[in-house]
């Protein structure tokens, strides 16, 4: 198998005729020219060059590689220059996974601008619970994820959020909550709740707030729609952390200290996976909102 290095270095040799100045044209040693010339003979079975006095001159079968190497040599530097244009393309399909509600409450404005800036790409979007939409990163199956992250570190999966997103605990106007004043957490753990399924970040969320005085909240139902969430609260089911998005008049936030919890939304990525420009070009927008969000956000 004939070395690409080799054939370079040959065709080299061959239009400067000095392998010292082949040398310097390539930025290696004298030493390193003979040498991978030697190899290349010993590969074709021929002998390229011939030394006459001081004099470098090709030999018959060098005269009839040399075209054949200098289209190999035309051949890669196209390939590199339509890779370069393809990088710098983003099209194709970017496959990604996010939570319902980051979806109808995150999403549309950016999906709207990749969709006017980025014509030629196609976006393909899973829309499930973030928990799921982890996992399909982890399997492969698309590229990026956005989702509520987990609190705890992953040596597999890079993330970066992009929005805080305030829980607020609520009841609804009739609850016998709604007018306490100086609520503790042992209170409200008895009154029933309604919460996300246990296996969602927000829930975890949620149990490590009652978990560090010993106490468990009391369930009366799950459902990962936090819209259904905000439903069953104001029907007076009983109390919920939803985001603060979904508060309206409706409801009634219980402000107590230890339940002004936050959650972190943003984007994960398997680090062992090479990104799509169309997937690095979404991330750029994603980040950028990022950057508007914290520059409309008040200072103290």
């Amino acid at each position: 198998m004939m070395d690409i290095a080799e054939l370079l270095t040959f065709i080299k040799v061959a239009e400067t005729k000095s392998f010292s100045e082949a040398a310097l044209r390539l930025f290696v040693t004298q030493p390193a020219i003979s040498k991978r010339i030697a190899a290349l003979e010993s590969t074709l079975g021929v002998k390229l060059f011939d030394r006459i006095g001081r004099q470098i001159i090709l030999t018959e079968a060098g005269t009839r590689l040399l075209p054949k190497a200098q289209k190999i040599a035309d051949d890669l530097k196209d390939i590199q220059h339509s890779m370069t244009l393809q990088m710098d393309d983003v099209s194709g399909e970017l496959r990604l996974a996010t939570s319902h509600h980051i979806g109808l409450r995150r999403l549309p404005t950016i999906l709207k601008k990749f969709q006017v800036r980025y014509p030629q790409a196609k976006l393909d979007i899973e829309f499930t619970q973030s928990e799921e939409a982890y996992q399909q990163v982890l399997r492969g199956e698309v590229e990026i994820g956005i989702i509520t992250l987990s609190n705890q570190d992953d040596h597999l999966m890079e993330s970066m959020p992009i929005w805080s997103d305030p829980l607020t605990c609520v009841v609804s106007r009739d609850h016998p909550l709604a007018k306490v004043k100086n609520l503790d957490l042992a209170e409200l753990a008895n009154h029933p709740c309604v919460l996300p399924n246990e296996n969602t970040f927000t829930r975890q969320i949620a149990e490590q707030v009652f978990g560090k005085q010993g106490l468990k909240p009391q369930v009366r139902m799950n459902t990962n729609h936090l819209e259904t969430l905000a439903m069953l609260v104001s029907i007076g089911w009983g109390w919920s952390l939803l985001p603060s998005t979904l508060v309206d008049d409706k409801l009634i936030v219980l402000n107590h200290p230890d339940l002004n919890v936050e959650r972190r939304l943003g984007i994960i990525h398997h680090k062992q996976r090479t990104l799509s420009r169309a997937a690095l070009a979404f991330i750029e927008l994603l980040q950028a909102e990022s950057l508007n969000v914290d520059a409309d956000s008040p200072t103290e």
